[in-house]
Formats: structure tokens, sequence, C-alpha cells
């Protein structure tokens, strides 16, 4: 039986990531008349047409869609076939693209990679930063070979070794009334005056799930919420209103030009879980675990 090439798949990815005949050819290094050429021999091969082509662009016939998922999986697969050939015996040497969330990298990472680079020098480490959900995608879609992020999180399709365990802080107006206090209980900061990390940031419903707390109901005209964690501590440190932070970034000294007061939560457990998650089935996983044991000394 007759099967597809991988430079048949690869053309389809191309093609669904582009969305166009030209732009797919120009990202394979191709003449667009090889890369159609490709895609046709690939619809003969599966015996149905994977694309309508339309003047707006590429539509994926319900063949196309299926074909596409199945190439992306087959491809991330062959790449792992090839790194783990070129790493046997030598872990962590060549391209390694690591996946980490905002909440964690300018932490974390000025202090982990200096001692990669000594433990690792043949790594040539590629970083993404960006939130969970983009990051846990592109790890299943084979575009990342690991991703430094924060539990809990559906991690359904992934592997993972344990990093450490990110206490939550709470973080007031250091002129606040609470601020008086030794330790916050959670119930006092669940009020209007709460500002969190937007939508899409895992700290978000971290923070809420360790204090047990429901999102803040903002009025018709207010949304407060912050895009990141410096504009999150300005917020709180102009008074707007009371936060969490984790003491992973207080610790680096995140928390030290602004007017606000930083205490521990009278709370059981609330903190957060960091974790290197990798695909499962992906060679990356031996690699995955010593870059877990690496940045748990850092």
């Amino acid at each position: 039986m007759l099967l597809p090439t991988l430079r048949q798949l690869q053309y389809l990815k191309l093609l669904v990531e582009h969305g166009s005949f030209s732009r797919a050819a120009e990202a394979a290094h191709v003449t667009q008349p090889t890369l159609s050429a490709g895609i046709q021999e690939l619809e003969r091969v599966i015996g149905a047409p994977v694309v309508d082509r339309a003047r707006s662009g590429v539509i994926l016939t319900a063949a196309g869609q299926e074909a596409a998922s199945r190439a992306e999986a087959i491809l991330a697969q062959a790449e792992d076939l090839v790194q783990s050939a070129r790493g046997a015996g030598e872990p962590l040497a060549g391209r390694f693209r690591l996946g980490v969330i905002p909440t964690i990298a300018p932490f974390l990472l000025p202090a982990a990679l200096p001692q990669l680079r000594q433990r690792f020098p043949k790594l040539r480490l590629f970083l993404r930063e960006d939130l969970t959900g983009r990051l846990v995608a592109a790890l299943k879609a084979g575009a990342l070979d690991a991703a430094l992020i924060a539990l809990p999180y559906d991690l359904a399709g992934l592997h993972y070794a344990h990093v450490s365990d990110d206490e939550l802080l709470a973080a007031l107006p250091a002129d606040h009334p609470l601020a008086s206090l030794k330790r916050i209980s959670p119930e006092t900061m669940g009020g209007d005056d709460l500002i969190l990390l937007e939508d899409g940031h895992c700290l978000r419903d971290h923070a809420l799930a360790a204090c047990g707390l429901e999102p803040p109901k903002a009025a018709a005209d207010e949304n407060f919420a912050a895009t990141s964690l410096p504009t999150l501590v300005q917020m709180v440190g102009s008074g707007l209103g009371v936060s969490f932070l984790p003491a992973m970034a207080v610790k680096a000294g995140l928390a030290e030009a602004a007017h606000i007061a930083v205490r521990p939560l009278q709370a059981d457990h609330p903190s957060r879980e960091i974790v290197v998650a990798w695909r499962a089935g992906s060679s990356r996983g031996i690699e995955g675990r010593l870059l877990a044991e690496t940045l748990r000394a850092a």
C-alpha cells in the first residue's frame, strides 16, 4: 500500500499554518508548483481531496482536517526520532525548545540559565515565553520540546517532573489596614478591591483556588486586571487594591521598589507547583527530568 511521505505531510502542515499555497511554498523553500504537486500526490494517496482552493484562501475538507491532525502528530514523532538519535548518550546537547510562562521566566531563569550552560555546554536553548494554554498546545503539536509551567493545570497527554512548590503571598498597599497583621486570612482579600492578572494567566486561577475565592465581579464601567506581575505590583502600590504574588517573584526583588506590604496567607498550602512538562511518548522525557533536576538546584 502506498503511504504519504513526510514531505507531503509537511507541505500540508505548512499549508494549514500559512493559509495559502504561495506562503506555504515560501516557508518550505520550494516553488509553488512543487508544493501544489506534493499536495495533489497526497490527495491521490489517501483517495480524497484535502483542500478546497477558494479565492479567500485554503479551506480544509473533512478529510483534510483529519489528515492535518494526524500529520502534526506523525511529524512530531519523526522529529523526536531524529533528536533522540542525535542526542543518544549525550542528553541536552544541541537544540532544545523550552516554553516558559511569564510568571516564572524572569524570576527563575536568571539563576538557572548559567547553571544549565555550565552543566550542558553543548545545549542550544531556544526560549518561548507565553501563556500556559498556548505552551501546552505547542507541546502537543511538537513545536516545543518541554515547557516550564505551573500546576494545577490539565496536562492530559503530557508527562512532567517536579521543580518546586511556589508559595502564594498576600500583597497590599503599605498603608492598608491589613498590613499590620503578620498573616492574612484569604477571606479578607476577596472584596471588590481584589486585583488579579487578566484571564489566561494560570496564576489567577491558582490564587483563587488556593484561597477558595470567587473571581471579583467588576462594575460595568470597571475591569481592573493586570497584564503582568510588574504591572500588578504597581497597581497595588498605587492603592488600587490588594492581590497575590508568588514567593518566587518576591524573592527575586519584584516588590522591593513598590509601596506595598507582602504577608503570608493563613491557609492550607496556598501554593502552585512548578514543573517541567513534555509530550507523553516523547524521547525528550529524560532531558525533561534532567532539566527539572537542574532547575531545582538553581
